[in-house]
């Protein structure tokens, strides 16, 4: 996707730029007001090598996953920008990496397709490449789960925890289907006929209901990705 890059300052950032800038904001704005809960974890050693993980493996594979679906289904565009990648540098935004420090959920640049070029139906197609994503992220926290009983040193195993309640939360968070997030594509790829009323809907007040699910609603994120970390746990932690 082209963008100018004319102007400078608040003007010259791209929209997903400014949502992330002012996510990251109120979410410090949030943990200050709220007693520094979430500002806490920036003390917690296992928190924060959790999160190195995360950004060096848990999204690195996700962006990959999304790239490797599209360029599997005959679009080379992912690897002609140089995304059908496991490095990290490739992948990265560091709003989004911010974001997944003081929340335990972010995203990283999306990897960019075209449904021109894939072989299949464009429907199957999107939810296929949106869907690999967060599935990804959902194998790597049944992966950490299947490691865990073998592991005996506390601070391992409270590095795993986290590794594993992170990877459920961006299972979780990125299915929401809200742009720009995977659950939008896989949406509009499952809803029959036009529905372009709809996207310019979600694009429009996107942002908005995705700050209300974060603050106001908070269980719809959490509450699912804990029960799924446990679930995991018990299936392939014995």
């Amino acid at each position: 996707m082209y963008r100018d890059s004319g102007g400078r300052g608040w003007n010259a950032l791209s929209r997903g730029q400014q949502i992330a800038i002012g996510v990251v904001g109120i979410l410090v704005l949030y943990a200050l007001l709220s007693g520094g809960g979430s500002l806490g974890r920036l003390s917690n050693p296992s928190w924060l090598i959790a999160v190195a993980l995360i950004l060096i493996v848990a999204l690195p594979v996700h962006e990959m996953a999304h790239a490797a679906m599209a360029v599997q289904l005959g679009d080379p565009t992912p690897r002609m920008q140089g995304r059908y990648t496991l490095n990290p540098i490739a992948h990265i935004d560091p709003f989004g990496a911010l974001l997944l420090l003081f929340a335990g959920f972010g995203w990283a640049k999306p990897v960019q397709w075209n449904p021109n070029n894939i072989d299949v139906d464009v429907r199957v197609g999107t939810i296929l490449v949106a869907a690999a994503g967060p599935v990804s992220n959902l194998v790597l926290a049944a992966v950490g789960a299947f490691l865990f009983p073998f592991v005996d040193i506390p601070l391992l195993e409270r590095i795993l925890i986290a590794f594993i309640q992170i990877n459920t939360l961006l299972f979780v968070f990125n299915l929401i289907p809200i742009p720009p997030l995977d659950g939008s594509h896989i949406l509009f790829g499952i809803l029959p006929g036009d529905h372009l009323e709809l996207r310019l809907f979600l694009n429009r007040y996107g942002f908005l209901i995705l700050l209300a699910t974060i603050f106001l609603a908070g269980r719809i994120i959490w509450g699912p990705a804990n029960q799924i970390a446990v679930w995991l746990l018990r299936i392939f932690g014995g």
